[in-house]
Order: C-alpha cells, then structure tokens, then sequence
C-alpha cells in the first residue's frame, strides 16, 4: 500500500490518487487530507469521488465520509458497470467526471456515469468547459468520451445533472508543445431562464467582446447563448480558444450585484494572459493533463509549475510514474521520463 499525504493540497490530490489507484490496482492511505483547507478533510464532492470509484472497482474503503482526514483506498478490478451518485446541493459533477476519466486506459467496454449535484460552481470546470474544451483535447490524443448536460445546476441549490460516457481508450503520447495560431474564439453563455428577460447571458458575451476589443485583441468571435432551466439562479461563462486541434479554455461564473458584461470580461482577462504567452494550454488544463502525461506519455508545454501542479506530481510519482520538468524562458515542459 502506498502511503501519501494530503496536507499541502486540495482535492486533486485525492482524485489523482483515486484515478491512479483504479488503473494500476495499487491501494493507497492518504493522511492528513487537504490538512492546509479550512475545514480540513474530504468534503461531499470528494466523498462522491470516492464514491463512485469505489462502485467501478468494488473497492474497500475506509474513511470515505464527509470530514473525514484519512483515506485507505484498495480497488478490485475495474468494471463497466453504470455508475449513479448524487454529490448533494451544488458540489461539482465536472470533478466527480474527472475522477473516472482515466479508467478508460483500463476498461474492455463503455463505461456511463451520471452524477447529479452542481454542474456550474465556482472552483471547478464548467460544464461546458468539459464539453468544448477537455472533450476535444483529449480526443485529439486517443482519449474518446461524450459528456450530456441533462439539466444545469448551480450554487446553492444545485440540482443538475450530468451523464459521462467513457470508452476504452488507447492513448498515444501527448503532444502540446507549440502554440498554433488562434482560428478564432468560441464563447459559450449560459443562464439560468430566470434571468432571460435581463439577457444576461447576450450581456455576457457583450462583455467578453468589449473587453476583446479594449486588449486590442482582433479574433473571430463565435457566440453560442442558452437560457437553461435551473433550480437556483445562476451564470456562466467559458471562452474556447481554437488553435487547429488544439483548444485552450478560459471561464467565469456570475456574482449577484456583479454586472454580466464584467463576468465575460473576467473570461477575456485569463484568455489575454494566454494569448500573449508560449504554452498551447490554459492553467487548469495543464494541472488536468499531468495524469494523462504519466499513463501515456509525451510532453505538454504549460504556463508555470504552480501549487497545484506541484504537489499533483508528487502524488503522481508515487504510484512510480517518473516525470521531468524543464523550465524554458516563459513556460514549462512536463515529461514523462523513459
């Protein structure tokens, strides 16, 4: 059993772990879980991740509850069976999804996941940035997976849902090295239908626009602008940067007292850090690909090792992947070592 520790990071740590253990077989204790958060301990989120790796392995399980700041972790073998979990309120079914996501390396047939709870919360991915971002990158290296938004869910009350189909997958070494010129901006605008009749999510857009425009940013901008039904009010915003094949993803989420053209222009201030940078991928994806480097191999080129990224490959050499990272002037690459 592998012993790791939780204490310098947050959630991520306990889904790579989970990911990991599901591919390998190799069981874990991870103490001292998310020990720098306030409250420590898995959260309900969290717990759901455990959850449904537990039903895909039929693994054994201690202290997969809410607070709880250890975890033992030790998988059966990985099956196809169809996975149902309720994350509670607005906890995020993006970050429940990205748990599972590995275990394609491993499955003989499609796996479906559905999970209810927040599809649209701060501090984790969109629904629409797994659709239009992670979706198509991934494909673009061997990994296939459709993602449904059956219903959108939003922070307090949540309510959505989300269904995620994994298919076996045989992944080639990654390849995001270059930064490909950018054919143009896809803007996904999204909600609720209580706030139709203030057309926040055109405003949205609007914003994103203007702010284009106030950076001297001159790209094609392709609007796409839904009002959903949702049990709590809420917004959402994420900008899909096209370069060829390759997709970087930028997001904001609606604040209430917070006017929707400055949501879309958060959207574009993450987007103009990119744009003007080396690294073919947005932050957050280069966090999310570090497994993927590790199971398949390759290279991706990244903005900066940040914390997150940091204590993800600690986790990830653990279970005895070697990856190198190499600075350059205004990025950095990560390796799989051979």
């Amino acid at each position: 059993m592998l012993y790791l520790d939780g204490g310098a990071g947050g959630g991520q740590l306990v889904r790579t772990a989970l990911s990991l253990s599901l591919v390998t077989g190799e069981a874990f204790e991870m103490e001292n879980i998310r020990g720098n958060r306030s409250p420590p301990g898995l959260k309900a989120q969290h717990v759901a991740c455990v959850s449904v790796a537990e039903s895909v392995a039929d693994a054994d399980v201690d202290g997969g509850f809410e607070g709880s700041e250890t975890l033992q972790f030790d998988p059966g073998a990985v099956t196809s069976d169809p996975v149902d979990v309720s994350v509670g309120t607005a906890g995020s079914t993006t970050l429940v999804s990205e748990t599972l996501l590995p275990v394609a390396v491993a499955l003989d047939d499609p796996l479906t996941l559905t999970v209810s709870g927040g599809t649209d919360v701060r501090w984790s991915p969109p629904a629409d940035y797994l659709r239009y971002v992670k979706r198509p990158l991934c494909s673009r290296f061997g990994v296939s997976f459709d993602v449904a938004v059956n219903r959108r869910g939003f922070y307090p009350a949540g309510g959505g849902q989300l269904t995620v189909r994994i298919d076996p997958s045989d992944p080639a070494p990654l390849d995001f090295h270059s930064h490909p010129p950018l054919d143009g901006l896809d803007v996904y605008s999204v909600a609720s239908d209580a706030l139709a009749d203030a057309s926040v999510a055109d405003r949205q857009v609007e914003g994103v626009r203007d702010a284009l425009a106030d950076a001297g940013i001159d790209v094609p901008v392709r609007p796409s602008v839904t009002y959903a039904e949702s049990t709590s009010p809420g917004t959402a915003v994420v900008l899909a940067a096209r370069c060829g094949d390759v997709v970087a993803g930028f997001d904001a989420y609606g604040e209430r007292g917070v006017p929707a053209e400055t949501i879309g222009a958060r959207a574009v201030e993450a987007f103009t850090e990119w744009y003007r940078g080396d690294a073919p991928l947005d932050r957050h994806m280069a966090d999310q690909l570090l497994v993927w480097v590790a199971l398949a191999g390759g290279n991706i080129r990244i903005p900066a090792v940040t914390e997150h990224v940091q204590t993800n490959l600690d986790v990830i050499r653990a279970f005895g992947y070697d990856t190198d990272v190499r600075e350059t002037d205004d990025s950095v690459v990560v390796e799989r070592a051979e």
